[in-house]
């Protein structure tokens, strides 16, 4: 039974206190500083919208009180209405941790998502320690942060967030009387935030992009990932002894090395972006180094030390006499000199967090570091201790004092520090995180086709059949031979890309093979162009030819992103695996093999439904091919945060995969201010992190997709279902004629790629197409005009004309709800993104489309159909209310939807100044205020 409506109220009492007092705050500040007038109107439009949610107004109400209102006073009115969602945001986190807290302490099981309850799935499932070891075989999950910055808030502001939610975590301990000193440390800090500005006013650059993804580690992710690393390893050990689990959690990046459709890539890029990686763990190791040295100051008079503590207790002090009675210290001394060196040699400097490193070199500046010449912390130059060839080597040193430690009976100080770090080296390296690189299949081409000219094997390779550049590259990849010789002249753009690879091999060189693990091509669509990549990695000193057995450190990943290259991804693996030389390359790798299938372009071609069940057909058939040809298949899943990118809870999405799909390992995309939410503290981070392992075991060990004997009859229905959901959403999309100009006339799509959220451009090329705008702006602009299009349409019309008038067939599909994870999340996502919908602020919008049949026309197809959906999502699983099963969600929504009303209305109101010729700086950044106000609100736009 759920709970009562009165235990409900009481869970929810401390959520709302806290929202009302953080806003309470807000407005005092507001008040105060931007005086009575201001604060009055921000007040009278909360009430109404507040009014509206209640269905006591109309939505003209709003817009009313916000037409024509001054953009001097429109800009603190965005902004106050941004900042109640950014505390709203905060209070439920702290909420669900709560409640978490609350859970565990009444003794009540562990909810699903948590290792907890997995572990306990896994001892019901009494699996052999044999299959266990041969599932796990190659664990890995891997968290790809990308640039794609839908969320464009600053470091400063993240910072003042933290300290608000640790205050307001320790808050509601405290009585009364002790608040008062708390109380004002909040409202310093809630005045802090109101005086910080909220975005940027210059346009990203990628070494900005670059500081912002590694910021996360700072906050959350160097403390988090090691520990769950150890845990989860403890854990498998503990139930099958047998099974040594490397560092399963390994963080990866797109930033830097994606230049898909980014010009501003480039081999310096490249360089940046993997030094300022190194930088992040070399100082992280070193400040934990120095915290050490203090700890374990342990006397060699009441402790004895093996001999290889000893011998390192040698190294690094050229004075024998200092602290010669403290073998330990004197050890991590010269295991700081050894890393110092090491970092002297990699980044030409030593990691310095905060502050000015006198004779630093400009451009030695890196993301939250100065490179401090060596010696500037005390220690001897780097030439007098000897760098560390790998991280092995280095966490062989700390093995050797954890082991010290534990043979004296100092387990306990061996646990502290020490066991922290040795995780961390054990997770990062050097490298910190896999850098991928990625570019398009057709940039790949021409610039195979201009080396091939210019080295005389063939003039005009483009107009080759596929058999014969399979053939011509094949023999390629089989010479040492360079195709170019020092004096080669070449293009800009085959210069460029080959520097690129070039540059990535000397961070493979300085950092080892994990710094950059991945070749990914874009657009993939035939064996040529996954052997066009191979034969650039070969030239630029990635791919040895061998005696004729060719080998890389980089995978080359295939990225099949539309319906029909998902639908013909596993032909065009098993065809290249039918090629000897890249087989050859695939056998080198261990028969370990990974595919990136694109979530956002399949939907933007063919509507939600069609996408979600083509990437999962597409699995059904590469998990066969992997069984047929003997490879370990590993998926990549470009996931963006929206629904409309393939977003949702991680570990249900995890679940959704056919069988054989995971098996111990997958990568996924994060993107977007879904970063932020998931890992921006801590506590957040753990338990995001977490869901993710516990969906990747389960998968793997456990059979969860349910159908058994069900399974082709369920696959054809599927079939039948996507087929008219990509046609209904085709109608609209592809064949509606002026279905472009509404799009752009009725969303903020164009001030998208005029604002200055991201370095990359918002189009592959300067086109007024869809099928070449990129996911990132098409999703978030439905989504701030508050259709949210792409997590839906076209799902109606399929369940619709699939049921008719038949109960059996309505009874089918709520069948498949309840049994089959698949049906059940993609019901389940639609709602979600559905709930956050309102296709009566959606009308305010389509005013902006100054063609009036056009309007109505285009408007009217999507009333009607989010309406068909909305009724069959409650004829097919049973709830009236989209959230019925999500209440966490649903409380959501009512706490923030009264704020985003005067942010939608607000951005409505600027874009008409804007488009009636009112240009001016003050007025854009309205809108991308605006546009970040509902970023933060819907906590997963893009």
């Amino acid at each position: 039974m759920g709970e009562s409506i009165d235990a409900v109220q009481d869970a929810i009492r401390p959520l709302r206190d806290d929202i009302r007092f953080l806003g309470g705050l807000l407005g005092e500040t507001i008040r105060d500083h931007e005086g009575p007038e201001v604060f009055d109107l921000i007040e009278r439009v909360r009430v109404e919208a507040f009014r509206v949610r209640r269905e006591e107004v109309g939505r003209s109400a709003v817009a009313r009180m916000l037409d024509g209102v001054d953009i001097q006073v429109a800009l603190p009115l965005i902004r106050a209405f941004s900042y109640f969602v950014l505390l709203a945001n905060l209070a439920e986190d702290i909420q669900r941790d709560r409640r978490r807290a609350a859970h565990v302490a009444a003794g009540e099981p562990p909810q699903d998502s948590s290792l907890a309850a997995t572990y306990a799935k896994l001892d019901a499932a009494r699996l052999s320690g044999d299959l266990v070891a041969d599932l796990l075989a190659d664990a890995l999950v891997s968290p790809v942060i990308t640039a794609h910055p839908t969320e464009t808030r600053r470091r400063s502001v993240f910072d003042v967030q933290a300290r608000i939610t640790e205050l307001m975590r320790q808050r509601r301990r405290y009585t009364e009387g002790e608040r008062a000193d708390l109380d004002r440390e909040l409202r310093r800090l809630v005045l802090t935030l109101w005086r910080t500005a909220l975005i940027r006013l210059a346009r990203l650059r990628i070494q900005d992009e670059i500081a912002v993804g590694l910021r996360y580690y700072d906050l959350s992710l160097f403390e988090v990932i090691p520990a769950i690393n150890a845990q989860v390893r403890a854990a498998v050990r503990a139930r099958w002894p047998e099974v040594d689990l490397p560092p399963i959690l390994r963080p990866g990046s797109w930033i830097g090395g994606d230049r898909d459709g980014n010009p501003y890539v480039t081999a310096d890029i490249v360089r940046h972006a993997a030094r300022s990686a190194a930088a992040v763990a070399f100082g992280r190791y070193l400040d934990e180094l120095v915290d050490l040295e203090k700890s374990l100051a342990l006397s060699a008079r009441l402790v004895a030390v093996s001999p290889r503590v000893a011998a390192l207790a040698e190294v690094g002090y050229t004075d024998p006499a200092a602290h010669a009675d403290e073998p330990y210290r004197r050890a991590l001394h010269g295991i700081r000199s050894r890393l110092t060196a090491t970092a002297q040699r990699a980044l030409g400097g030593v990691p310095v967090q905060g502050g000015e490193a006198t004779g630093a070199p400009a451009s030695h500046t890196l993301p939250g570091f100065v490179l401090a010449p060596t010696g500037a912390d005390g220690l001897p130059d780097a030439p007098a201790a000897q760098p560390y060839s790998s991280p092995q080597e280095l966490l062989e040193d700390l093995d050797a004092i954890d082991a010290s430690l534990r043979a004296s009976g100092d387990e306990l100080l061996a646990e502290d520090g020490l066991v922290a770090l040795r995780d961390a080296v054990q997770t990062f390296g050097f490298h910190l995180q896999g850098l991928d690189m990625r570019q398009n299949s057709e940039v790949h081409e021409q610039v195979v086709a201009e080396l091939l000219a210019w080295a005389g094997v063939h003039p005009d390779y483009a107009s080759l059949p596929e058999e014969v550049r399979v053939e011509l590259l094949s023999a390629e990849l089989r010479t040492r031979r360079p195709l170019l010789g020092p004096d080669a002249r070449l293009s800009e753009l085959a210069a460029k890309e080959l520097g690129i690879i070039r540059a990535a091999k000397e961070v493979v060189d300085t950092f080892g093979p994990q710094a950059v693990p991945n070749y990914i091509i874009s657009m993939c669509t035939s064996v040529s162009d996954m052997l066009e990549a191979a034969l650039l990695l070969k030239e630029g000193g990635l791919l040895d030819p061998g005696d004729g057995a060719p080998s890389s450190p980089l995978g080359i990943v295939p990225l099949f992103e539309t319906i029909e290259d998902l639908g013909a991804g596993a032909a065009t693996l098993s065809a290249a695996l039918e090629v000897p030389v890249y087989r050859d390359l695939v056998a080198a790798n261990g028969m370990r093999q990974e595919v990136m299938l694109g979530y956002s372009d399949s939907n933007k071609d063919g509507g939600y439904l069609a996408a979600n069940w083509a990437l999962y057909r597409a699995e059904l058939d590469l998990v066969d091919t992997a069984r047929k040809s003997g490879i370990r298949l590993r998926l990549f899943h470009g996931r963006g945060g929206t629904v409309g990118r393939g977003g949702g809870r991680s570990y249900d999405a995890i679940l959704a995969q056919p069988a054989g799909a995971v098996r111990g390992a997958l990568r996924l995309t994060e993107q977007g201010e879904v970063i932020a939410a998931k890992y921006a503290e801590p506590g957040a981070a753990h338990r995001n992190l977490e869901s993710l392992i516990a969906g990747a075991l389960e998968s793997t060990l456990l059979d969860v997709e349910g159908l058994g004997s069900d399974a082709e009859p369920s696959y054809e229905l599927m079939d039948e279902l996507a087929a008219r959901a990509r046609a209904a959403y085709s109608r609209l999309v592809h064949e509606t004629p002026g279905f472009v100009e509404y799009f752009r006339q009725s969303t903020p799509v164009a001030e998208v790629g005029d604002l200055n959220i991201g370095s990359r451009p918002a189009s592959r090329k300067p086109t007024n197409s869809v099928a070449d705008l990129r996911a990132i702006p098409w999703v978030m602009a439905w989504s701030q005009a508050r259709v949210m299009l792409p997590g839906w349409y076209g799902t109606g019309t399929a369940l619709e004309e699939w049921v008719g008038d038949d109960p059996a067939r309505l009874a089918r599909l709520s069948q498949l709800y309840r049994r089959w994870p698949f049906f059940g999340t993609v019901l389940s996502n639609l709602a979600q993104v559905m709930a956050k919908s309102d296709l009566a602020i959606a009308a305010r919008y389509a005013e902006l489309v100054t063609d009036v049949g056009l309007r109505e026309r285009i408007f009217g197809m999507i009333r009607d159909e989010h309406a068909r959906t909305l009724r069959m999502h409650a004829a097919i699983t049973g709830n009236a209310r989209l959230l019925a099963d999500n209440a966490s969600l649903s409380e959501s929504i009512h706490n923030r939807f009264p704020y985003l009303e005067p942010l939608n209305q607000m951005q409505v109101e600027l874009l008409k100044r804007l488009r009636a010729g009112d240009d001016s700086e003050l007025v854009k950044r309205g809108i991308l205020l605006t546009m970040n106000g509902l970023a933060t609100a819907l906590r997963n736009s893009g």
